[in-house]
């Protein structure tokens, strides 16, 4: 079968079949099974198996599941809701003060959990109910929670990163460096505009009155309630930035830390703990499955010329090596819109990255510059898991209204996606500093 046509036929259907609403990791399997049946033969399915267990064998892939776990640890221990109160009762009185507070506390969370759910859903639960309670504008509120509860795709620890070292061969460790500084400056932003919004709509977002503001007294006392997350973001990331531990150790270190956390706000009970085993265990398989059968898709297409067709495509249409890479994050940003964002990492940075490589580009600024445009999915129109997540927590906001709130957070990602683009020392400066590349 002629590869043009193969290529619409195995990715038409899978996006066909999305619409079914059964989950990826079965579909993009099951497209595959169904192909190297038909194609090849039933026996040409030990691929399949062979492939998973290439994978299975990846030490790096245990940190996966350690830093979920640490992430439904801290998510019990109810350290995030004393994040949000100190950064509340820090930057309550500027303009749009619950909002940026907000955004503040998902960046800390970031640093400690890499997991978008969990972010997410917490801070719908804590900061979307104060912010709607205090007269704030839903399409601020939400906005707010839904892109501060992205950060911890970019800002390390994040799974996405480890994985993507994996496929791409990119030393994960230069990846967390080189994602610091980008996941700041979009944490940035959204205070920025929160700012903005504020002062531009003052009924949409009020000021809390001075009278309910607390002390400097009782702001430096809160600091203390917050000693115990940055020495974990110290145990976890320093380590790794340090060279003392490689993100697998530095996970099983996080996953311990986040034990004694819960142990110390007295919420390690066993009920906690089944519940946080039981996050993990699901979660950790949903993002294995899709491993395994993206896996198999992408090792048939390949098989087939499909990443030397995608390669000629792309560098045949006579665009420069810059147009290029904007059309691949066009295609990145499209993909985002239907499709997981483990399934987009197995399906396009295999054939992405070696085509980076050719044209001269460093490949860890490419890393990053994924990193940043898979905030994007989250936040994407009609299927941005982080819309469906805030609807779930928060069902009288309208889904229109969510979608609504994501808009102009999007625009603010694709605004530091063109940064990072413009600016690669953003991405390679911190890598180049601490390994001397």
């Amino acid at each position: 079968m002629p590869i043009e046509t193969l290529t619409w036929l195995m990715f038409g259907s899978l996006f066909l079949l999305l619409f079914t609403g059964y989950p990826l990791a079965f579909l993009i399997g099951g497209v595959a099974v169904t192909f190297i049946a038909w194609l090849w033969s039933p026996d040409a399915l030990a691929l399949v198996p062979q492939r998973m267990w290439n994978n299975m064998t990846q030490y790096l892939l245990a940190a996966i599941p350690l830093f979920i776990f640490m992430a439904s640890m801290l998510e019990k221990s109810g350290l995030i809701e004393e994040i949000f109160d100190v950064a509340y009762k820090w930057l309550g009185r500027v303009p749009g003060g619950l909002a940026v507070a907000t955004v503040a506390a998902s960046t800390v969370l970031a640093a400690m959990v890499g997991v978008i759910g969990a972010a997410v859903v917490t801070m719908a639960l804590v900061a979307l109910p104060a912010m709607l309670r205090r007269g704030y504008s839903p399409v601020l509120a939400a906005g707010t929670v839904m892109a501060g509860g992205t950060l911890g795709i970019l800002i390390p620890p994040s799974v996405l990163a480890i994985i993507y070292g994996l496929v791409a061969n990119q030393s994960v460790g230069e990846l967390y460096l080189g994602s610091v500084l980008p996941g700041l400056v979009l944490s940035g932003l959204y205070m920025l505009f929160s700012v903005v919004y504020a002062l531009l709509y003052p009924q949409a977002a009020p000021r809390i009155p001075k009278e309910e503001m607390p002390t400097w007294a009782e702001r430096w006392r809160a600091l203390r309630a917050i000693w115990a997350p940055l020495l974990l973001i110290f145990l976890v990331l320093g380590t790794i930035f340090l060279g003392l531990a490689a993100p697998t150790e530095a996970a099983a270190v996080g996953a311990f830390g986040s034990l004694l956390v819960a142990a110390l706000h007295r919420k390690l009970t066993w009920q906690n703990l089944q519940l946080a085993l039981e996050q993990t265990a699901k979660a950790t398989a949903m993002v294995l499955w899709i491993i395994f059968g993206a896996n198999a898709f992408v090792a048939f297409y390949v098989a087939q010329g499909g990443d030397r067709f995608v390669s000629e495509l792309l560098l045949g249409t006579g665009l420069s090596p810059w147009g290029i890479l904007i059309v691949m994050q066009i295609i990145l940003i499209i993909l985002g819109m239907f499709l997981d964002w483990v399934g987009i990492l197995l399906l396009a940075v295999p054939v992405f990255v070696p085509i980076i490589r050719s044209l001269g580009f460093d490949p860890l600024w490419f890393g990053v510059l994924y990193l940043v445009n898979m905030q994007m999915s989250f936040l994407s129109p009609p299927f941005g898991y982080a819309l469906f997540y805030v609807r779930g927590v928060a069902p009288q906001i309208p889904m229109g209204t969510i979608y609504r709130a994501a808009i102009p957070f999007l625009l603010l990602q694709l605004t530091g996606l063109i940064l990072v683009m413009l600016f690669p020392g953003l991405a390679t400066w911190l890598p180049s500093l601490v390994y001397g590349k």
